[in-house]
């Protein structure tokens, strides 16, 4: 039977590898944004977020005396890189974009809401501020989208009325 601290581990290796997909994906979407300056700038931000929030766990999960999985972490990298291939023949390239981290953000919220909890119920006290506050930053880039999605939306359409090549990225 495996006891809370197992499972916290896996769950941080679990969260570890999620981070290591995000990296990844965002590095993509970050190289190909050519024509939309506001949520280039915003996804390089929260990039480099999120390799200080992959660094935090590697740190949550050192303490525990715990260490990340390779093959998870290998697993989500080429989940991502699959993503961002599969944005490169889409039409409406960013707009897809802004859909899949706007979900991606969502999944990354639940997971480090569960971590709080089970970090608390394990009484790891640093790992579940660690993961409050990772989860803060995916809250504000959830909102950031949230409340930008609608006008990328329409630069694209206006972008395509002029090329699709320029609207796509």
């Amino acid at each position: 039977m495996t006891d809370i601290k197992d499972r916290v581990d896996q769950w941080l290796r679990d969260a570890h590898a999620m981070e290591e997909q995000a990296e990844t994906m965002l590095n993509g979407q970050a190289m190909r944004i050519e024509n939309y300056p506001t949520l280039k700038a915003r996804i390089e931000q929260h990039l480099e977020e999120t390799k200080r929030q992959r660094a935090r766990l590697e740190a949550c999960i050192e303490r525990r005396g715990a260490s990340s999985s390779g093959i998870k972490d290998m697993a989500m990298k080429f989940t991502a890189m699959m993503q961002n291939l599969s944005g490169v023949f889409a039409g409406d390239e960013v707009v897809k974009g802004v859909l899949a981290s706007y979900t991606f953000e969502h999944m990354e919220i639940a997971s480090y809401r569960i971590l709080v909890a089970a970090a608390e119920a394990d009484g790891d006290m640093e790992t579940a501020r660690v993961c409050e506050e990772i989860c803060a930053e995916e809250e504000a880039m959830a909102a950031w989208l949230e409340e930008n999605m609608g006008e990328i939306a329409i630069q694209h359409l206006v972008r395509q009325e002029a090329s699709l090549e320029e609207a796509k990225r």
